[in-house]
Formats: C-alpha cells, sequence, structure tokens
C-alpha cells in the first residue's frame, strides 16, 4: 500500500474498520496467546503442530493489524456530498438500458468495494462515472465490452453498516 496515499472510506467503512481492529487487538490476541500457551505446554515444540499453527494465525493476526492501521492513519472520510448528488457514501438505483432492469450500487472507496455487495469503488469504470451525476441524468460508461447505457433513478445517502 503507497505510503500517503489516502484512502477513501465512508463513515460506515470507518467505524467498520475500527471495530474489527479492536476485536483483534483486544480479543483474537489474548484467544491466540492462550493458544499458544496452551500449545507450549504441551512439550515438544518442533513437533508440535498446534504451536505451529496459533504461531501462523498469530503471525495473520499481526499482518491484519498493520494493514487496517495502515488504511486509518491514511484514511479520509467521505460525508459531505451535495445531497442528491452521487458521491462516495451514496446509495445509486439505475436503469441499465440494455437489460432493461433496475440495478442498485453504493458507491463505497476502494478499500471497502466489493461487488458481490453491489458495493463498487469511485475509481472503478461505472464508480468514475457515476460520479457528480443526479437522479435524471443519462450516463454512457465505457467498458472493455462496450459502452453501458444507464439512468440514474434515485440517490439516496447510504446509511449501510
Amino acid at each position: 500500500m503507497a505510503e500517503g496515499k489516502k484512502n477513501l472510506l465512508t463513515r460506515a467503512g470507518l467505524n467498520k474498520l475500527e471495530k474489527e481492529l479492536h476485536d483483534l487487538k483486544v480479543n483474537r490476541r489474548q484467544e491466540i496467546a492462550e493458544k499458544i500457551k496452551e500449545a507450549r505446554e504441551q512439550g515438544d515444540l518442533s513437533e508440535n503442530a498446534e504451536y505451529d499453527a496459533a504461531k501462523d494465525e498469530q503471525r495473520e493476526i499481526e499482518e491484519r493489524i498493520v494493514t487496517i492501521e495502515t488504511l486509518l492513519k491514511n484514511a479520509e472520510v467521505v460525508d459531505d456530498a451535495e445531497e442528491g448528488t452521487i458521491n462516495i457514501g451514496c446509495k445509486v438505483t439505475l436503469y441499465d438500458k440494455e437489460f432493461e432492469e433496475e440495478v442498485v450500487y453504493h458507491i463505497v472507496g476502494s478499500t471497502e468495494a466489493n461487488s458481490l455487495q453491489g458495493k463498487i469503488s469511485n475509481e472503478s469504470p461505472v464508480g468514475m462515472a457515476l460520479l457528480h451525476h443526479k437522479a435524471g441524468d443519462d450516463i454512457s460508461v465505457e467498458t472493455q465490452a462496450g459502452p453501458i447505457e444507464y439512468k440514474v433513478l434515485k440517490v439516496e445517502r447510504s446509511n449501510e453498516e
């Protein structure tokens, strides 16, 4: 992760990362310390699979803590979008003209993107094309498969946690 690069997050995304960090530091570190202690008490560490597994888990937890701390250190919460204008933190209902169906996206920063949950990054082709538009606007998104045509039906502030 590039140092100094701002990580744009929604308020919900920031809260989620802060909760995960707290859980890792307070609960998971304690749990793994107990597992390591119990494994040590079993004797010979050179052939102790539980000890090795616990140490691997400990390493993964510590790496995740560092990752989250770096994300939070460079986090910028985006909450100040003009009402009715698409920005990070918005839930957008679109009409897909080709498939003649409605689709709903949550516009989030790249660190929160998850297409399976309908969360698209402001840096993705669709996300970039949608930014700063309002309900009623027609939008064309250039993709590798060709242009996709949308009509913006509704723009709401997302209150998703």
